[in-house]
């Protein structure tokens, strides 16, 4: 039996890249556990890419092959950016985000863990998110905290977009394994405030604080979604 996959065509409502998709939930969770391993291998591909050391001409041909497997997936492909989908259950993916897309092998092995406190996250980190020798990239640690703290910031199925956000590099973060984590400091109004951090084996390497903002009343278009960045 061929399974159906999601698809443009099952739209009912596009606001702004937020698309209303009649796609049952249990059909989005096996479409998402497929891309999510394409990308995976994908994500290998990379760091493989980066790190070889093999021969030119096995280049040129590995390059050949990795042509061919382009053009096959572009046989069907949506006809813009993946945006933001959501169906009747309110089960929504953005399987492009950059940060935690799961059909994006450029995005960080990412998996966000909410709790009663805030939220955490353990990945590891290889050479495709390099910035100096042996560290990660200081845009690297922003974009995830950045992204950890506004979901912290989006609990309870509201939206919050990010304000400000302020870095603090303690020291560098090496690359390997790494724990993210975040907290809602206080609220006042439409603003929420939240602190986070990146600690490697010797400790904390990057703090941050940041305000997100829930939009005015009216301003929204009722679909789920987690902050913006």
């Amino acid at each position: 039996m061929t399974s159906r996959r999601p698809s443009p065509e099952a739209s009912a409502v596009n606001v702004g890249g937020v698309v209303r998709d009649d796609t049952p939930t249990d059909e989005v969770d096996r479409r998402e556990a497929v891309l999510e391993s394409l990308a995976g291998t994908v994500r290998e591909l990379i760091d493989a890419a980066i790190r070889t050391t093999v021969e030119d001409a096995e280049v040129h041909r590995i390059r050949a092959d990795l042509d061919a497997l382009v053009a096959r997936l572009r046989t069907a492909q949506l006809p813009g950016p993946a945006g933001i989908r959501y169906n009747a259950e309110l089960r929504s993916w953005n399987w492009g985000n950059a940060v935690m897309g799961a059909a994006n092998a450029i995005a960080p092995p990412l998996r966000v863990v909410h709790g009663p406190s805030g939220c955490h996250a353990d990945l590891v980190l290889g050479a495709a998110y390099e910035g100096p020798p042996g560290l990660v990239h200081g845009g690297v640690s922003a974009m995830l905290l950045d992204h950890i703290m506004g979901e912290t910031a989006s609990a309870m199925r509201r939206t919050a977009f990010t304000g400000t956000l302020t870095m603090r590099y303690r020291r560098g973060t090496p690359l390997g394994p790494l724990r993210l984590e975040a907290g809602i400091v206080r609220e006042e109004g439409r603003k929420i405030f939240v602190a986070g951090s990146i600690t490697a084996a010797g400790g904390v390497t990057v703090e941050a604080d940041g305000v997100f903002v829930q939009p005015a009343a009216g301003t929204g278009d009722g679909s789920p979604q987690q902050a913006s960045t």
